[in-house]
């Protein structure tokens, strides 16, 4: 079982979508995406949310990332940061504050 020390530990934060790209070599569809989180820079993400979102609805979107991670390498691709989502009906969908709320602002449980 795990502790809650282990939850403490994850650091999720929100940010921007600034910028996405196809992802032709991995195996599965998936987008190259640059996210904004303020003061804590620039960090490059992979997904595969191709289905739900096109590259255009994405740029300018918030989303919610664990930052913390480390990175994983996608068919050479640096991912550095997990894009939150939920798995509804097949599809995976962007978990989004509602407000416009500070890139690098940190969610508190």
């Amino acid at each position: 079982m795990k502790e809650i020390q282990d939850f403490n530990d994850i650091d999720m934060r929100v940010g921007t979508v600034v910028d996405v790209k196809d992802f032709p070599e991995a195996r599965k569809d998936f987008y190259k995406i640059t996210i904004d989180f303020g003061k804590l820079g620039f960090y490059n993400s992979s997904a595969q949310i191709t289905v739900n979102y096109s590259k255009e609805e994405l740029v300018g979107k918030k989303i919610i990332s664990v930052i913390n991670l480390g990175y994983k390498k996608i068919a050479g691709f640096k991912s550095q940061c997990l894009i939150l989502g939920v798995n509804y009906d097949d599809h995976i969908i962007l978990v989004r504050p509602k407000k416009n709320i500070p890139n690098g602002t940190s969610i508190l449980w």
